[in-house]
């Protein structure tokens, strides 16, 4: 499984970077997991567009979704460019019947997941588990059979996280707040709270992501060494992992 990190910021990107937007590959099957706002653009330095097999989104806020759009119309060109029928499918909840709605283009297909079973695409088997946070969001438990990767997506601590996480070879952790703020009501956490979930879990990295914009985010990483004491790297788009 190889990881790519498109966008990683939380609510608008940076300058010259990309909110929520991550990129897993395995047996030439390429799967994007959130669209976030400028991700679009980032993921054409890394792979054609086309190279897309299937999307998956965690819920449907706009540093998660910004991208759907475009992304649909250029796969529409692209089409017409390569005489191409290829429909590319984008798995969503239903939960909101307008967000998931919009998934379905005339080069794409909304395709509705159900979160209480597992979903097959590609080589992945993914797993649900409802987060905490203001819409119906999902977290996924992503595996090719030998390496797993946790996305907790956007949410507010929760214990429930141990079990879900356990023994993941990478999780993505929502750090949005650092350790002495509290993000339990915008459905964020802190830099503290993943390290916790990571130590619980016993996970092999933890990778901070849904960053803010203010501060030095390095401290983030400072922060969470305090409570986990495996390995912990501050998301940032390009960066790479891979796990045969």
């Amino acid at each position: 499984m190889k990881i790519t990190i498109v966008g990683c910021w939380g609510g608008y990107p940076a300058p010259g970077g990309a909110t929520s937007a991550y990129m897993l590959e395995k047996d030439d099957f390429t799967l994007l997991i959130d669209a976030g706002s400028g991700s679009l653009s980032k993921l054409q330095n890394m792979r054609h567009v086309m190279d897309l097999d299937a999307v998956i989104l965690s819920h449907y806020h706009h540093d998660h979704v910004a991208d759907i759009g475009v992304l649909q119309y250029a796969w529409l060109v692209q089409s017409y460019i390569h005489e191409s029928n290829e429909i590319l499918p984008i798995y969503g909840h239903t939960e909101d019947k307008e967000g998931f709605k919009s998934l379905t283009h005339k080069k794409t297909e909304g395709v509705a997941y159900e979160p209480s079973e597992t979903l097959e695409t590609g080589p992945f088997s993914i797993t649900f588990l409802k987060t905490e946070h203001p819409v119906p969001c999902y977290g996924m438990r992503i595996t090719d059979g030998r390496t797993t990767l946790v996305y907790t997506a956007d949410t507010a601590f929760k214990e429930e996280w141990y079990e879900f996480a356990k023994d993941a070879d990478f999780l993505i952790a929502d750090c949005n707040f650092y350790e002495d703020q509290d993000g339990s009501s915008a459905g964020h956490m802190t830099s503290k709270e993943g390290a916790v979930i990571a130590d619980k879990a016993n996970v092999g990295k933890l990778i901070l992501s849904h960053l803010p914009q203010y501060r030095d985010n390095n401290d983030l990483v400072k922060e969470a060494e305090q409570y986990f004491d495996g390995s912990i790297e501050l998301a940032a788009e390009g960066l790479v992992w891979e796990k045969s």
